[in-house]
């Protein structure tokens, strides 16, 4: 199993939404690199929920890939926000996946709690300049910042 972040604004799309529709089509990315995780994604991968531009960023709940990679249908409809001109349907240039809800945290995991932490060196969502949507995070890494939770680092593979 491999382990992602997938970030949302809870003003679009929070983790509350996901927790009430249970499961939902992650559409909508729209840069190349995020588009290759999101190609790479497997049915029963681990999803960290992460709020961003918001109060407070952070991760907020966990989530897992109920469908792997497939086109988004976004692309082709030209009264959708996602509309891709030059995409075409025998090639498309954008997919997405199928996630579905496991557990909001009992607590937000705050990104200014995460930066200057040495294990979490290499995570890239606090590389500087990284914006993508769709980040890979490793089993340490998602096995920290879910010890966070609870104020200590503890191993949890959900």
């Amino acid at each position: 199993m491999q382990r992602w972040l997938m970030k949302t604004e809870p003003g679009a799309f929070s983790i509350a939404d996901l927790a009430r529709k249970r499961r939902e089509p992650w559409d909508g990315v729209r840069n190349y690199q995020a588009r290759n995780y999101l190609r790479a994604m497997r049915k029963g991968d681990g999803v960290l929920v992460y709020h961003s531009n918001c109060a407070v960023p952070g991760v907020v709940g966990i989530a897992k890939v109920a469908r792997a990679a497939y086109p988004d249908p976004t692309q082709f409809d030209p009264k959708h926000v996602h509309f891709d001109p030059a995409s075409r349907r025998d090639d498309p240039r954008w997919s997405l996946v199928d996630i579905a809800y496991v557990r909001t945290l009992k607590r937000n995991i705050a990104l200014d709690e995460l930066k200057g932490r040495p294990e979490l060196a290499g995570l890239a969502l606090i590389q500087r300049g990284n914006r993508l949507s769709v980040l890979p995070v490793s089993a340490a890494q998602w096995d920290f910042i879910l010890g966070l939770e609870r104020g200590g680092a503890h191993h949890e593979s959900r």
